[in-house]
Order: C-alpha cells, then structure tokens, then sequence
C-alpha cells in the first residue's frame, strides 16, 4: 500500500515490509545499523530497489557504492570476487546493472544459437568475466533440465576460454627465449586442449612444489649440508659441483620413480592424456616429453640444469658432464625420463630407438620446439582418431596451437582448411587460410584452388539452406518404425545403452559399410529401420531394429552430444528440443506411449494417474 514517507515524498517501495510508523523508526537508525538490516540475505535486489525509492534518507544509504549493493552484488554472483581487490571502491549498483544485462544477452544469445555459431559470441562488447559467470551459471543449473541451453553454453565457454588462452600463448612467444618456460608452455598446451577443466600454473607449479620438497627431504637425509636445500622458491640457483648435481639427480629418481610411482604410459601411449601435464600429475604416467618437462623443471628447482633433446621418437634430456657449453654430444649423459630416469650414453641413445642418429639429433632445443613437438604429438593422435567428434576436436585443438606457435606451415594450413572445409565450419575462415597458403607456396595453387570453389559454393548454400528433410510416422513407407526418438534402449547383442535421436525406414549406408557390418547376416538384413544412437560411452551408432530393446530401467545418457537433441531428461525419456522435434513431428507423442510408467501403487497417495 502506497503511503507518505518522511518529507511528503511518496514511496511505494516496501511492498507491505514495514508500516509507515516502523518506517518512520528505521529512518531514525544510524547510517551503518540501516546498512547492516539491509544486507539482511533474505532481502533480493528487487527489495533494495524498493526500499532505495521509498525517500532520500534510505535512498542515500543504498547508494552504488556504498555496502548494501555490494552485498548484492556478492550475494548474486560470488564466483565474481576473484575479479576485485580486498574492500575495493566501487560502484556496485552499475557493477549490479552491468552483470545483470550482460546475463540476459549471454541467455538470448545461447538460445538462439545454431550449430554454425561461433561469430555471435564475439560481438557481445561485453566485460569478459561477466559472459563467463553467466554461462557457468547455466552450466551449474539442474542437471536434467535445460539441455540444449547448457550444450551451446559450454559450447561458448569453450570457445571463449581458447581465445583467451591463445592471447596467452601468444605473449608467452614474444618473451625472450630465455625468459620462456617449458613448464608454463605445456601448461598453456593442457589448458587449450581442456579449456573447461580447472588447470592453472600456479595449481601446477604448486603441485611441482610438494615434489621438490620430497626430494629435499631426501636429499637432506644423504647430505644435510647441500646447497639445494637452502633454494626457496622462485630463487634462481645452479649448483656447480658435479657430485652435488648426482646427489640431486639420484634423489629426484629415488621420489619419482620409487616413491611416487611415475612411469612411461606403455600400455596405452597414444592416449591424449599422456600430453597433459595436470594428468600427468594426476595419473602419474605419461609420455617421454611430458615427463621430460616434469623431471627437467623438478631438476632445475633443486639446482641441476638439464636440457632438452628432440632425439627422434623417443625425447630426452641432456646433462652436461663436462665444462658448460660444450658442441661434443659425448660431454653429456643423456636421461630417459620415461625409462625411470635410466641415464644413457650417445651410443646408448641409438640402441633406444633401433637406428643410428647424425649429432644434430643430439642438440638442445628451445621451449618453442619442445613445445611444436609437443603439440605435433597430438595432432598425430587426432590424425589416427577414429572420426568421432572427439578426435576432430582433438585435430581443430592442435592445428590451431601448432599455426600459433608457427603461422606459416603449409602442410599443417592446408590441414586446418580441409578440416573446416570437411566439418562444415568457418568458411570464411577457409578462404583466408588458402588465399594465406597460396602467398606462401604458389605450387599449391591446385589443392587451393579445389577448396576455393568448393568452399564459395559453401557460402551460397549458406545463404539458401536446405529444409531438413522431415520424417511423420503416419507415412505409409514409415509404417514398420515401431522406436521413436527420445527413448533409451539397450542393445540385445552389445549391451550397451543409447537413446534414439533419429531413424530411416531402410538402412542408409553405403555397400561398403553394410558388407562391413556384416548387416546381411541380421534375420531382417538392411531392409529394416535404422536408428541413429547416442551411446553411453560417448560414441554414435547406427543400429538396426532387430538389434534394439527399450530398455527395462530407462536411465540418463552420459554423452556430450545429448543436449545438441534434447532439452530435457524426463525420469524415463528425453525430450525431443525443437529442432528435432520440427524433424520427427510425430515421434514425441509415441515416446511418451511407448515409455514405462509407473505403477499407482508406487505414487505418493494424493498423486493419480489419468486415464
């Protein structure tokens, strides 16, 4: 009820709090009692901005940079504090404003979003961190619900976080050679390739920190005299001594190896989680140049300077044993950081890999090549990839490092292009890679220019898109469907569990892949229903009818793919998003018939179930 506030003003914004006589008290309370009712946590924004309205002396009390909005603020958005200083001065109402707009324009953003999206994003003009906190919060929402919003949300995230990683590395490059960290660039590889997950330096560095003292704890027991155990961290320090060097060397193996467990991943090498230096820590396993950058950054905290040795398919590192800055390759003692630390001679070094070396192999190199190897690891694994779309992620990951860290490869551009050009992405982005390629090397003017008209012809489907095709169970050809989408099955010969995201009445593939499949061999062979599947190991199939049963226990689906369908997990089914709906119009309606219900008896007793 609308009264009169003190001096006459007319307020209306306590909304039935208080009445005009407790308004009348509290206005009389001292400035830092007001602030301190107010920042009450049951008191939303919208209640500050009635209070804020109902006269001059509370309207002064919340001002923007006063306590009571910055409890709001804190209040709404805690993963924000890191972004400001202890007590820092601010207006906290704009501050409110900003966050609370950027919100609704990050929502519209993601909801009109399609699969060929990632231009929008850029356009925002909005802080940073904002677009940041408000796509995590959808993120963060109820886990059944949403699923289509919080697919393309982390799709942006993900995007926006690998920019931001890139302008990292990319100042990371322009450093001094010297002043260029093996560590921090592998750090900067792991975080572009898991842009979601949490992998910093100093978490890192931290981590390398608790080994260090492992190792001085051992070393102290051999000689507690050692002048590595006087380093603290972030001092830069050489021990000079030979002996003291072995005496560090021997006790970094005895933690790493004997007491900590680390060891070459020789059972599954080819793994892309061998190349990241937070599951190297984690897993305590990994690959010759992964635990190089390990042992050598662990070496060079306790005094002894190692360098590294691109040897061919199998990275090492060098150390010197004679006078600093030597050019003779049996000077050194070369580590096999993967072999448990085992040191070998030059000799040694050819019988590791089956074949004679020139001495150029022997050679230290900089972070910037420890780096290109690195990354070339990977892109040889998203090259050996089976095609899914973890291996192309994989692939577009490393490309993009790889032409960061050196822009003028030919052979790694023409990649890239065919890879845009194969998954349908970026084709304006295609045409500056080839007109790039073609600046470079000229002799590649027939590759380039196959992708240059095919990649125009691109642009102009673009501009007239093709309607998918839309599939209405009432059809007579569709009548042997008996699935449709949205249900989760089990299949009766692998096991495994899937929902069904789309159908064909006949099998759709290629000769090739049904003789492959050996699908002549099903009772019903490829004249039958396909459907196309969501797999709970995260991969996509394509199986027959036959071969499909809804499942007995309907439960979620752990794909990454499943929101790119579906906005929601309905306890036994998903829900068909719009634009799978707009394909199989028909099909919502026969999962919910389709799907178990459950028993009366097991319903609270003021719940029923119509007929």
């Amino acid at each position: 009820m609308a009264t009169s506030g003190a001096g006459g003003e007319g307020y209306s914004g306590l909304n039935g709090i208080v009445s005009e006589t407790e308004h009348k008290i509290m206005t009389d309370l001292p400035a830092e009692l007001l602030e301190y009712i107010l920042c009450f946590p049951v008191l939303k924004h919208v209640d500050i901005c009635n209070v804020s309205c109902s006269c001059k002396r509370l309207h002064d009390v919340c001002h923007g940079r006063g306590k009571v909005w910055g409890h709001q603020y804190k209040l709404r958005w805690p993963r924000l504090q890191k972004h400001y200083r202890q007590n820092e001065c601010c207006d906290w109402l704009k501050e409110y404003r900003t966050r609370h707009t950027v919100g609704l324009q990050i929502r519209r953003t993601v909801v009109s979003i399609s699969k060929r999206f990632f231009t929008e994003i850029e356009s925002l003009g909005a802080p940073e961190h904002f677009c940041e906190d408000e796509l995590l919060s959808i993120l963060n929402s109820d886990r059944r619900k949403s699923l289509t919003l919080k697919y393309y949300a982390k799709k942006i995230l993900y995007f926006l976080r690998q920019q931001n990683i890139l302008r990292s590395l990319k100042m990371f490059l322009e450093q001094p050679a010297e002043q260029q960290s093996a560590l921090e660039g592998a750090v900067l590889v792991d975080q572009y390739c898991n842009p979601l997950a949490d992998v910093s330096l100093d978490g890192i560095s931290s981590q390398l920190e608790e080994i260090t003292d492992k190792v001085k704890k051992m070393l102290r027991m051999k000689n507690s005299s050692h002048p590595s155990l006087r380093v603290t961290q972030g001092d830069c320090f050489a021990v000079e001594d030979f002996e003291l060097e072995r005496q560090v060397v021997v006790a970094l193996n005895a933690v790493l190896y004997e007491q900590l467990q680390y060891k070459g991943n020789e059972c599954d090498y080819y793994n892309p989680l061998n190349s990241y230096i937070h599951q190297v820590l984690l897993r305590r396993t990994g690959i010759p140049i992964s635990l190089s950058v390990l042992y050598m950054t662990l070496a060079r905290k306790l005094g002894v300077q190692l360098e590294p040795v691109n040897f061919p398919n199998h990275f090492l590192l060098r150390w010197c044993q004679h006078q600093r800055g030597s050019g003779d390759i049996y000077d050194f003692v070369y580590i096999d950081a993967f072999g448990k630390g085992k040191q070998l001679t030059a000799k040694e070094c050819e019988y590791l890999i089956g074949h004679q070396v020139t001495a150029d192999y022997y050679s230290a190199i900089s972070t910037t090549e420890v780096l290109l190897r690195m990354v070339g690891n990977l892109l040889n694994i998203g090259k050996r990839g089976e095609g899914n779309e973890k291996s192309y992620q994989l692939l577009r990951d490393s490309l993009d490092l790889y032409l960061t860290i050196n822009p003028d490869n030919v052979q790694y551009l023409l990649l890239q292009a065919r890879l845009y050009f194969h998954l349908g992405i970026w084709p304006e982005k295609v045409l500056d890679i080839l007109q790039h390629i073609q600046a470079l090397d000229p002799s590649q003017h027939g590759a380039v220019g196959y992708l240059v008209q095919h990649t125009l012809e691109h642009i102009q489907h673009k501009k007239h898109p093709v309607e998918p095709e839309v599939k209405r169970r009432s059809a007579p050809e569709h009548v042997e469907v008996q699935y449709s989408v949205g249900l989760i099955m089990k299949h009766k010969r692998s096991g495994y569990n899937c929902v069904i995201y789309g159908w064909d009445p006949k099998c759709t593939m290629s000769q090739e892949w049904i003789t492959t499949m050996r699908v002549h061999q099903l009772s019903s062979g490829a004249n039958q229903p396909f459907y196309n599947v969501l797999v709970q190991d995260g991969t996509c199939r394509y199986a027959a009818q036959e071969n499909l049963e809804p499942h007995s226990a309907p439960l979620e689906i752990a794909h990454p793919e499943v929101g790119r369908y579906f906005s929601e997990f309905h306890d036994s089914h998903y829900v068909a998003n719009e634009e799978l709906q707009t394909r199989y119009p028909e099909d919502m309606a026969e999962t919910l018939d389709l799907t178990p219900r459950p028993s009366p008896s097991l319903l609270p007793p003021h719940e029923t179930l119509s007929k």
